[in-house]
């Protein structure tokens, strides 16, 4: 189990991850997400692998994490793809690797090939120390299949199993949140993500199960003025 704990009560902040995945996200724009996680406490900033050594330098000596995507937002590179972006992400200086799970191979049957695409991933990051968070696509799966993609993440030792990429059909749900939340019990993480725009939304997941809320509405969440999140954006994560 990660540092974050179960309890609703704890500060929501410190269970956000502060998240701007935008394709045209420019570099000002990552600046002000990272000033807005310092202020704000947020537990990390998710971003794109390409600003991971931006973020390093903005959020040095503070307690904010880096969180990097894998594989995103399909979840179709090879496995050797998907190892080498979790290295160089974790040298770049994330601490939390966010990493989608092949659906197609899943759908397929071909457990062993998505145990050990996860498992690539998780042993690169135990080298550094960081944390692995498995993106299943809830709203591609079948019940059957959520439940299938999460006991594969918890056999190859992830940390977390994440709802959604945001850029799928549809994103996090409370059903799909208890399911993943029964499913994986109380040994790992639940991170919801996907659509997730106000307070009460996050506090339904968090009720739900979650333990993590991935979202680009974190300062309007916590009762703060909209930042990065003012300018348009082309998901909702």
């Amino acid at each position: 189990m990660t540092e974050i704990s179960n309890n609703i009560g704890d500060s929501l902040a410190g269970m956000i991850d502060h998240t701007l995945l935008n394709p045209d996200a420019t570099k000002k724009q990552i600046v002000q997400l990272c000033a807005e996680a310092k202020k704000y406490k947020f537990a990390c900033v998710c971003v794109n692998p390409c600003y991971v050594s931006l973020c390093a330098q903005e959020l040095k000596g503070t307690r904010v994490k880096i969180c990097t995507v894998i594989g995103f937002p399909l979840g179709a590179s090879t496995t050797a793809v998907k190892k080498f972006e979790t290295e160089q992400a974790l040298r770049d200086g994330a601490k939390e690797i966010d990493m989608v799970i092949n659906v197609g191979m899943l759908k397929s049957g071909d457990m062993s090939f998505v145990e050990e695409d996860i498992s690539a991933a998780v042993t690169t990051a135990r080298k550094y120390g960081a944390v692995v968070k498995v993106i299943i696509e809830t709203s591609l799966l079948t019940d059957e299949e959520k439940v299938k993609a999460c006991l594969i993440a918890k056999r190859a030792s992830a940390d977390f199993v994440k709802t959604s990429t945001g850029f799928a059909k549809g994103g996090a749900t409370t059903a799909d949140v208890a399911l993943m939340r029964k499913t994986v019990g109380s040994v790992m993480g639940v991170k919801a993500s996907g659509g997730i725009r106000s307070r009460e939304e996050a506090f339904a997941m968090i009720k739900s199960g979650a333990n993590r809320i991935g979202t680009s509405a974190s300062v309007k969440i916590v009762g703060g003025k909209a930042g990065h999140g003012s300018v348009k954006q082309s998901q909702q994560h």
